[in-house]
């Protein structure tokens, strides 16, 4: 039994029971979502070191796109980090995975930005090599529009689990609204822009179109 911010990790023979309650060691596929600042990173790498507590071997993967805390580099804000296996849009994961050699899970992150194939690769993953696959990432992006990675992936997860954070309003937070310099809501620009607290603020819906609406008077 070990303890992971402050909640209890209780582990069996076969299974490893994840501190919010889910039992991760099925062979699954796993999306676990959540706006930006929801922990997910934090909670990849906690997983993690739950799997290697036991001697179990974790691939852990990044999309190549996601390089600002460097190419390699999984970084949560809490300060836990690790390297990872970076995967281009162009890689068969599954033809990555086979190369890597056996390994007892794989888990990911920022798994929105991976390409539907390569969501289906994952899958694929599951069934024949019954591994359990830990997906973390966002679903939606500032316009709440779905990441194509996302949309796949809500598709074909056995699991899905929402990591909830909260707007400062104190309502469940649900949109990651894209900030300028000054803080105004950003409605127009490309689907991915890479950033953290300087370009993106969790918000509820409503206060979301509320900013948006008081921008515009």
């Amino acid at each position: 039994m070990v303890f992971a911010g402050g909640e209890r990790i209780e582990f069996s023979a076969s299974v490893i029971h994840y501190p919010y309650g889910e039992i991760i060691g099925m062979a699954k596929l796993y999306f676990k979502y959540g706006a930006m600042g929801s922990s997910k990173s934090a909670q990849a790498l906690i997983t993690k070191f739950n799997y290697e507590e036991r001697d179990m071997s974790v691939w852990l993967i990044k999309p190549s796109i996601d390089d600002r805390d460097g190419a390699d580099l999984i970084r949560s804000r809490i300060g836990l980090e690790a390297r990872a296996r970076v995967i281009t849009p162009e890689e068969d994961i599954a033809e990555a995975y086979h190369a890597a050699g056996r390994h007892d899970v794989i888990i990911a992150d920022e798994a929105q930005f991976f390409t539907p194939e390569q969501i289906d690769q994952l899958r694929t993953l599951v069934d024949e090599e019954e591994l359990p696959v830990l997906c973390f990432g966002l679903r939606t992006d500032f316009l709440t529009h779905f990441f194509p990675g996302a949309r796949r992936l809500m598709e074909l997860a056995a699991s899905l689990t929402e990591i909830k954070t909260v707007c400062d309003c104190g309502c469940k937070a649900t949109v990651n609204a894209r900030i300028d310099e000054n803080g105004r809501i950003i409605t127009e620009g490309d689907q991915v822009l890479l950033g953290g607290n300087d370009r993106y603020v969790a918000m509820c819906h409503r206060c979301w179109k509320r900013r948006i609406r008081e921008q515009r008077i």
